[in-house]
């Protein structure tokens, strides 16, 4: 069971003994999985709202936190030709930091997992269009089985004769797990808003329930321990609080620095000092004896 700060911040009890065991050079870092979240947002009086699935209590990481819909990248987006609006392959490769395949991949992830964990498809027939209603029978078949991996995310978009709107998303931030996790991802954070015509619904396996909230809401959630979350979940909401519209939001995305947010731990003064360059609101002292401070 995850141990929670004062704050709403996840913790996870196993993570003093895995610290040590890197600064001790007897734990190897796992290669991090490629992975894409969404921070999809809707405009309401005065605010935007985000959508937050939160994760079942069962699942192995983070049970019970707050997130945003998002998962791996699906090697098989890398190469497929598929079609696509908005900025170049080549743009994306140079925001992301990665090749013009795994810039496919990356964005690919991020438009699936929105339409496998919350019906939100940002594609269209043509390229200045995107799809109404995705409720019906026959969209909920096939998003099963994308969600299934029996239907790759390119497959599905050429079978229904798709375009990705790669021009709805921009990227806003990178968190890369820390190396003494035993699941690590190196995930991008894009924001998006919710097209005209489409809902929401919780189509995850993996969340309890889904919320829109304002982004100053989940932080104060947050900081009165209400609301678990991850660092770069509250991180993200904080970011967000001042915009006052999603095009607001969405429009400031070029000029955000993608430098990855890497954890940093070391021992100090008989604790572990682990800290998130950046984001000092994250700093923790671990005692070596196993408790947090």
């Amino acid at each position: 069971m995850a141990n929670v700060q004062a704050n709403g911040q996840w913790y996870p009890p196993e993570w003093p003994e895995r610290i040590r065991a890197l600064a001790e050079g007897t734990l190897t870092p796992v290669v991090p999985k490629r992975a894409a979240t969404v921070i999809l947002l809707k405009d309401t009086a005065g605010t935007p709202v985000v959508h937050m699935l939160r994760r079942r209590a069962s699942m192995a990481f983070a049970g019970g936190a707050y997130a945003y819909p998002g998962g791996g990248v699906d090697p098989r987006d890398d190469e497929r030709h598929i079609r696509w609006a908005g900025p170049t392959r080549a743009w994306w490769a140079d925001r992301l930091g990665v090749d013009e395949t795994g810039a496919q991949a990356v964005v690919c992830a991020a438009v699936r997992e929105t339409y496998e964990e919350a019906g939100v498809l940002l594609a269209g027939p043509t390229a200045d269009s995107v799809v109404g209603d995705t409720t019906g029978e026959d969209w909920e078949a096939d998003r099963a089985a994308v969600a299934a991996r029996d239907l790759s995310f390119a497959e599905f978009l050429e079978r229904r004769g798709l375009v990705l709107r790669s021009d709805l998303l921009g990227v806003w931030t990178r968190w890369i797990t820390p190396e003494f996790e035993p699941r690590r991802y190196d995930t991008w954070f894009f924001v998006a808003a919710l097209p005209e015509g489409q809902r929401t619904r919780n189509a995850s396996t993996e969340a309890d329930r889904t919320v829109w909230i304002r982004p100053r809401d989940a932080a104060e959630g947050y900081d009165k321990g209400e609301l678990l979350m991850m660092p770069p979940t509250i991180a993200t909401l904080r970011q967000l609080a001042p915009y006052a519209t999603a095009a607001d939001a969405l429009a400031a995305a070029p000029g955000r620095d993608m430098t990855p947010v890497l954890a940093e731990a070391r021992l100090e003064d008989g604790e572990i000092v682990l800290s998130w360059p950046g984001h000092d609101e994250f700093t923790k002292h671990i005692p070596t004896g196993g408790t947090s401070a």
